[in-house]
Formats: structure tokens, C-alpha cells, sequence
């Protein structure tokens, strides 16, 4: 073993903790990726700053009764993403692809929230056998936007009409124009508001999601933060108020993480917009699901 092999190493890895490639579960990796953002920019910073987060907060959940330090991680690295739209979906979908073929489970760090459509696309044709779960202030079901086709506002409709997902759920839906609220219900796809889940409550809309997968055998998981109120998460792209807090958030997406999660991402945050409060939700977000995957993995 060389000097430089025994004196140096990448500290900026997710967790701080790295397991080799071929004895992980969880295979982590950015997309530094927000060039089509129409607001506030800055989510190409986000993998560096959740990752220099999860440097600096505690790894034990009380949640799960699991640690992050004994998850079998690995931490790809990031995505060369292209200026070019379409190239960097093809080449996202292209690296998930790998992972999926290997037995692992893709965990990608946005990125702005339009690389699920390449994510999505790297399961192939399993990805007909999956239900979608986006948990996002926005429906992004728009044809176009300031005339673009494809973008953080239209993903979501080209996921339905290209990929073809067995489901899509919105949750923490806030901020619609009526042509999006029409091609819902042109096509299925159900929507939870923010309202209903602070009326209802955490749980309540739980069992309501659990319900509705339950016929599903896969699952992806897709979390813009932006479903969360800027008053707790205020570095987001996209800022819309009268979002949930970040329990309610936790208590739902932990409860869907279960065996039948082939992946999930954590998108939409641009560090720059504060000092580190937001990376370090993210952080913790992820924490969080990989420790609840993990639990759901050791049940019989």
C-alpha cells in the first residue's frame, strides 16, 4: 500500500462512512444538475452541502433504532451532468440502470427535481411495475413552461405519458395552475394537498397512502423539500408557504419505507439561500429513509 493510499482519502463521501461498491446496499450519487430551474437557482450545490451536512450530525435513529454507521453505503460520487437536458437524464438513466442490474438501490442527491425522469427510466421496464410517489408542493404536470418542454415544471406528465409508472401519488400538492388539475384527472393521478395532511394528520394519511400501494410491488420514493414550509426548510428552489413540518414529512415517508422501495432521491434545495439549516434537513431526511429501509430489510 502506497503513502498516498494510507494518508489521504475523499472526506466529502455521504456519512463520512464508505463501504466498497461491491459489499453495498445503498449506492448514493449526485446530480448537480439545475439548469432549467425558473426561480431561484442553486441546486447544483446541493450533493456537497447535504454531504458536508451529513458530516457534522449525529448517525443514530431513534426512528428505527438504526445507525447510518452500519448501513452498508457507498457513495458514488457525482453524475457529469451536461448543460444539455436530455443528455444528463440519459446518462442518469444510464448509471441507475448499473445499480439496479447490480442487486442495489439507487439514492440520488438533486439536483432539481426534473432528474426523476431519468432516474424513473433507468428501471426499464420495471419501472411499469412501480408506484411513484412524489412528495412536492407542485404537480409539475405542465406540457411547457416559458416554452420549454422539458423542465422541473413538465417531468412529472412525461414521466406518466413515457415512463408509465402502474401509479403516481402526489403528496403535499399547494401550488397548481388548472391545466395541471385537469390532467390529473384526465389521468389518474391522485394528489394529497398540504391541507388534508394538517387536518387529517400524519398518520391518517399513512394509512391512506398505504392503502393505496398496497397492490403495488414496487416503489420509488421522490422528496422535493419544497413539500415542507420555507419557515422550516427555507433554501428551496421553489418556496411555497403553508407547507407541513418536517415530522409530519418523516412520520410519512418512513412509514412507506419498506421492503418494496427499489430507490429514492432528495431534491430541490440550493444551499446558497442559507447557512446550512436546509442541507442539514436534507441530511437528516435521508438519514432517516436509508435507516428505515434497512429495518424494513432485516423483517421477515
Amino acid at each position: 500500500m502506497s503513502n498516498l493510499d494510507l494518508f489521504t482519502s475523499q472526506q466529502n463521501v455521504f456519512s463520512g462512512l464508505q463501504k466498497p461498491y461491491d459489499k453495498a446496499k445503498y449506492i448514493i450519487f449526485g446530480v448537480p444538475f439545475d439548469v432549467t430551474s425558473t426561480y431561484r437557482t442553486g441546486a447544483r450545490f446541493m450533493p456537497n452541502a447535504v454531504r458536508q451536512a451529513s458530516l457534522n450530525i449525529e448517525t443514530y435513529s431513534f426512528r428505527s433504532g438504526e445507525d447510518v454507521e452500519d448501513l452498508p453505503l457507498n457513495d458514488a460520487g457525482d453524475l457529469h451532468v451536461s448543460t444539455d437536458t436530455k443528455q444528463t437524464l440519459d446518462m442518469c438513466k444510464l448509471v441507475v440502470a448499473d445499480i439496479v442490474a447490480a442487486g442495489k438501490i439507487p439514492v440520488a442527491i438533486g439536483g432539481e427535481h426534473t432528474i426523476t425522469m431519468g432516474i424513473m427510466k433507468g428501471f426499464g421496464a420495471k419501472a411499469k411495475k412501480t408506484a411513484l410517489v412524489s412528495f412536492d408542493a407542485h404537480m409539475d404536470l405542465r406540457s411547457e413552461f416559458l416554452g420549454c418542454t422539458l423542465s422541473h415544471t413538465t417531468f412529472m406528465q412525461l414521466i406518466n405519458e413515457e415512463v408509465k409508472p402502474v401509479k403516481i401519488i402526489e403528496v403535499g400538492t399547494r401550488s397548481v395552475c388548472k391545466d395541471e388539475l385537469a390532467y390529473a384527472k384526465k389521468s389518474g393521478i391522485e394528489f394529497i394537498t398540504s391541507q388534508q395532511i394538517k387536518k387529517q394528520g400524519a398518520q391518517k394519511i399513512l394509512e391512506t397512502l398505504k392503502e393505496k400501494l398496497a397492490p403495488h410491488e414496487n416503489v420509488y420514493l421522490s422528496v422535493d423539500l419544497d413539500i415542507v414550509d420555507p419557515a422550516y426548510i427555507p433554501a428551496v428552489q421553489n418556496p411555497e408557504v403553508e407547507g407541513i413540518d418536517l415530522t409530519m414529512l418523516l412520520d410519512i415517508v418512513c412509514g412507506l419505507c419498506d421492503k418494496r422501495v427499489v430507490g429514492f432521491d432528495v431534491l430541490e434545495i440550493a444551499p446558497i439561500y442559507d447557512q446550512g439549516v436546509s442541507a442539514i434537513a436534507a441530511a437528516k431526511v435521508m438519514f432517516e429513509m436509508l435507516c428505515q429501509l434497512e429495518k424494513s430489510s432485516k423483517k421477515r
